[in-house]
């Protein structure tokens, strides 16, 4: 198959992945807080929330990231020069990294589907925040490459850490004083 056929598909897939886990990832948020509903409400919500997390984890993420795991690859075999490059390793380490987040969503999705999941809202967020990190130092290692000192775009990716980290902490407490 063609070069860019592949490369196309695996850029599809890559935004079907980066989709699924972001909307996840809100579900598990949403999922967490119905502790705070009424028992009525709970009845009603954990269910919908329950069908909603199993079809976008298994029609879209799953198969968006086997897919994406696949098309990679098959990109470097298609292209062996780039596993000479060191933003190639790079990107593989991040790419770890997210499957990584893909394993940690799927335990916090089988903890949502048995009605185990921790009713931490804030902790939720936290884990929802990951893969915004993954994704902007994926994009930033693929399209600057070589041209962006490896050592500023660390301390950028830490610095956007911490921003989200203060972010979701005065997005809590502005809540937390709304509720009053």
């Amino acid at each position: 198959m063609d070069f860019n056929i592949v490369k196309s598909l695996h850029i599809i897939f890559v935004v079907t992945w980066f989709a699924g886990l972001f909307y996840m990832f809100r579900l598990f948020v949403y999922h967490a807080e119905t502790t705070l509903k009424t028992e009525l409400e709970r009845g009603v919500l954990i269910p919908q929330y329950q069908l909603m997390e199993r079809r976008l984890w298994y029609i879209i993420t799953w198969p968006s990231c086997i897919l994406t795991l696949i098309f990679g690859p098959w990109l470097l075999v298609l292209n062996p020069a780039y596993l000479q490059m060191p933003w190639m390793h790079l990107k593989l380490f991040f790419i770890a990294c997210l499957f990584l987040y893909q394993l940690k969503g799927h335990q916090l999705f089988k903890q949502c589907q048995s009605n185990t999941l921790p009713a931490v809202s804030f902790k939720m967020r936290m884990w929802n925040e990951v893969g915004t990190v993954l994704l902007v130092a994926i994009v930033f290692v693929v399209v600057n490459r070589d041209s962006i000192s490896w050592i500023w775009g660390s301390l950028g990716l830490v610095g956007l850490g911490v921003v989200l980290s203060i972010a979701a902490k005065l997005y809590k407490s502005f809540r937390e004083k709304n509720k009053e």
